[in-house]
């Protein structure tokens, strides 16, 4: 199959006013954001159960709420808005971001949180598919996959700088400033996206029917389900990091950021070498990653009681997680045809769907008794799944 290509510009000078360095910081800087806002709630999760008087696991049930606005949001943005000029999208949704998170700061109560985190969800996955399909052809098509990763690096470098600061600030100023920091990240992006990008028109063809078209191929289904599965398991390991690591490994809860950090960097790295990977083969690169997951994941529980050894096994947790992103979005990319937009938005339902599943099923271990080191088992089961889903996916492919 040949890869797909993006009629979204003619000319890549005309859609970069500043040059083609601006603007995928620009997108990169959206990425940025969402990760801060996704990424940072878990870290506090102990802090917003304290402030609410819920437990930790219940909790968790902001981070599926949050989850849950991406797989409802990714889809229906990008149908419904699918004649809509890509840059003007993308502003959009990061002044919908920021109001949505500043609304969260200024909720009075646990219900009131987890609504506002639904509705902070809504512009994430729709976000990061059409900023996809702008850096994707901003570049020549050999070198796609490694556009996507570099617009990635906003995600995976939101946990070197972004989360930690946002914990930071949560844990000295109490959780509420740290969604308003990520309120004012969300209105810099749609700032800088105003500045770095000209218009950017919808392609001609474009319509919402034509973008329910994706909905027909078995093998966009078959990578949704390799993301929606095995990359749930990263999930169920950070959304109950904090009280692992201060519980389990010993440490204190000032060293939280700096371990979040750690995950970050391994996430950088991971996102880079994903791309690098995919670029030279998009299925074997997806094969590789979810290999690279299990591995890591499993190895969860057999370091989480040795500080050292935890946090060397988090930097590789953090960087097979991230790999998986460039193969898995490059994927839909190829096998969407003229449905793009919506492919490329669902890969983010598919994750953010992992990450409700990983959150939920790492909750249920705990609560069951199995110990806070159990989401690493549990996070090992799921990358085995996708890996399963794969074998599935390479047998039917026509590739």
């Amino acid at each position: 199959m040949p890869a797909a290509t993006f009629p979204i510009v003619t000319d890549r000078r005309d859609a970069t006013p500043h040059g083609a360095v601006l603007a995928q910081v620009a997108l990169a800087l959206g990425g940025f954001a969402l990760g801060t806002g996704e990424f940072a709630s878990m870290g506090l999760l102990p802090n917003v159960a304290r402030d609410v008087h819920v437990t930790v696991p219940v909790a968790g049930h902001m981070i599926s709420a949050y989850a849950l606005g991406v797989v409802i949001g990714a889809p229906l943005l990008a149908v419904v808005f699918a004649r809509a000029g890509r840059r003007a999208m993308l502003i959009r949704l990061m002044m919908f971001f920021a109001i949505a998170n500043m609304l969260c700061a200024v909720a009075s109560s646990y219900g009131l949180i987890v609504a506002a985190r639904f509705f902070a969800g809504l512009p994430h996955g729709a976000y990061f598919g059409i900023a996809s399909l702008v850096a994707a052809s901003l570049v020549p098509a050999d070198k796609r996959a490694q556009a996507v990763a570099r617009m990635m690096l906003g995600l995976s470098s939101a946990n070197i700088v972004g989360v930690p600061f946002a914990t930071w600030v949560g844990q000295v100023a109490g959780w509420r400033a740290a969604f308003v920091v990520v309120a004012v990240l969300g209105l810099a992006t749609a700032l800088l996206c105003r500045l770095a990008l000209h218009p950017i028109p919808a392609p001609d063809d474009a319509s919402p029917l034509t973008e329910l078209g994706a909905l027909k191929r078995g093998q966009v289904w078959l990578t949704l389900g390799i993301a929606a599965i095995g990359f749930g398991g990263v999930f169920a390991v950070y959304s109950y990091i904090t009280p692992m690591l201060t519980i389990v490994s010993g440490m204190s809860e000032a060293h939280v950021p700096i371990i979040l950090s750690v995950i970050g960097m391994g996430m950088v790295a991971g996102s880079l070498f994903g791309g690098w990977l995919a670029d030279r083969g998009v299925m074997r690169a997806i094969w590789i990653t979810l290999v690279l997951n299990v591995v890591t994941l499993g190895l969860v529980a057999l370091t989480a009681h040795d500080a050292v050894l935890v946090t060397i096994n988090m930097f590789f947790v953090g960087f097979a997680a991230l790999s998986m992103g460039p193969p898995l979005q490059t994927r839909l990319m190829d096998i969407a045809a003229d449905a793009q937009a919506l492919a490329a938005s669902l890969n983010h339902s598919a994750f953010n769907l992992a990450n409700a599943l990983g959150a939920w099923l790492g909750g249920v271990a705990i609560a069951a008794g199995l110990g806070w080191t159990s989401t690493g088992p549990i996070g090992a089961m799921l990358a085995i799944g996708g890996l399963l889903i794969w074998f599935v996916a390479a047998r039917t492919s026509a590739e």
